[in-house]
């Protein structure tokens, strides 16, 4: 019984073999296999998945059988009567040619388990290239509604004409707006080019949601002031910052003890959005609030240090360049949540920085309570903030650099304050 694997038209792999009811079983289990009436011949896309996944199956068939590894030299794996030509798209974690037998590579051996191999491969992608955790989770959401779309199958060959079936069906059916459409979008087109390989051509014909223009909600001086003090404690001092600084809420929360210089009135924003660092200035008003508040998160992190805890979360795997890193003071979050955390597997004990929703709640019953007419949330803040520079007549490009925008043109959307709009005005009706 021999199986032969060669290079087929559209980047695929055809597979020729003796008449065996048990291969056929194995090549239907392979995701994406195709028959050609014509040639009367299976086929599949030449992925990585693919090719596992028809090997796996082969094997499993019982009619293949592989040298055993203490006979043989530890690359020894693939049964000499499976016949791969050169030509077939690998990569270099399964690498196959011909004659040379190659170690087994963990393979799916159902459509679930393809399933659960490629959203493995797919995070891995993301987590290579330094993608932020909120983007692994949105990716993997849309990843999940595309599969569904498509009733658990990926489409390999001509996949344009899926896609853009999905990406209107969101804007048609579904009714998402156009940004989220273009980071479902993006999410589609990160599986293709980065975990298939294979490049997506015209998308010409997705119908896309119409991007309005939205201008930022902005509250008054007076309005802040307002909200402000129907708040207390840290979620007060969160919002201050909020509003002060003009940073977003998750980059408050990450904040550490050493992003905060008293002297130069600094506050250094780490790993922001895009992953850039940048700075920003300390209101002189929350100088004494924050270093009140910092003696009472050192006398809780003294606490735990007696208690055998103490330690933090370090970025980027630091805690191996510095072992002690995590219980030093200056690592500290400068809003830790209320109780340490618990690693049910070891019994270790932390803490991390205070939950968003916890201040997003703190924030929506203060504007409640203000009898705001407008929509307001934490990120309100940091559009005043902005707004509020230009009123007092602060340059725009010094603006971007406090906001951190990559693209003077977002800046730009604050700038509707200067032209007053109708407010700027006055009605013929008071002339009269």
């Amino acid at each position: 019984m021999d199986v032969t694997l060669t290079p087929y038209r559209n980047n695929c792999i055809s597979i020729r073999f003796s008449s065996s009811p048990l291969v056929i079983d194995a090549i239907r289990k392979t995701p994406g296999r195709l028959w050609n009436e014509d040639h009367k011949l299976w086929y599949i896309p030449n992925t990585q998945v693919n090719i596992d996944s028809l090997l796996q199956n082969l094997y499993e068939t019982k009619l293949f059988h592989t040298l055993d590894e203490s006979e043989s030299t530890p690359d020894i794996a693939i049964p000499p009567s499976i016949k791969v030509e050169i030509g077939i798209k690998t990569t270099p974690s399964f690498e196959i040619k011909p004659k040379v037998p190659q170690k087994p590579v963990p393979c799916a051996k159902n459509a679930q388990a393809a399933t659960k191999l490629l959203h493995q491969k797919y995070k891995e992608a993301i987590l290579s290239r330094h993608y932020s955790p909120r983007t692994l989770q949105a990716y993997s959401a849309w990843l999940n509604k595309f599969l569904t779309f498509n009733k658990g199958v990926i489409p390999i060959i001509l996949p344009e004409k899926e896609i853009n079936s999905f990406i209107s069906h969101l804007a048609v059916v579904e009714k998402i707006s156009a940004s989220t459409q273009n980071q479902a979008l993006a999410a589609i087109l990160f599986l293709y080019r980065f975990v298939i390989g294979q490049s997506v051509g015209s998308l010409n014909d997705v119908i896309r949601a119409k991007k309005p223009l939205h201008l930022p909600i902005v509250m008054s001086r007076d309005e802040v002031r307002t909200v402000l003090s129907k708040m207390s404690g840290d979620k007060w001092l969160i919002a201050s910052l909020l509003y002060g600084t003009g940073i977003r809420l998750m980059e408050c929360m990450e904040l550490r003890v050493q992003d905060i210089d008293f002297a130069r009135n600094e506050v250094t924003v780490r790993n922001g959005k895009g992953a850039k660092d940048r700075t920003t200035m300390l209101p002189e008003a929350l100088k004494i609030p924050l270093r009140n508040h910092l003696a009472t998160v050192r006398t809780i992190h003294d606490h735990d240090i007696a208690e055998g805890w103490g330690t933090v979360l370090m970025p980027h795997s630091l805690d191996k360049k510095y072992p002690n890193g995590a219980n030093e003071w200056l690592w500290q979050w400068i809003f830790p949540q209320e109780k340490r955390w618990l690693n049910q597997t070891t019994g270790h004990q932390g803490r991390h920085h205070l939950d968003p929703s916890l201040v997003q709640r703190a924030v929506h019953e203060a504007v409640l309570k203000s009898n705001l007419t407008k929509r307001a949330s934490c990120h309100t803040f940091r559009h005043s903030f902005a707004t509020h520079l230009l009123e007092n007549g602060h340059d725009i490009r010094t603006i971007q650099e406090l906001l951190g925008h990559a693209d003077l043109k977002t800046t730009m959307i604050y700038t509707h304050v200067l032209n007053r709009g109708p407010s700027g005005v006055r009605s013929p009706m008071d002339g009269l």
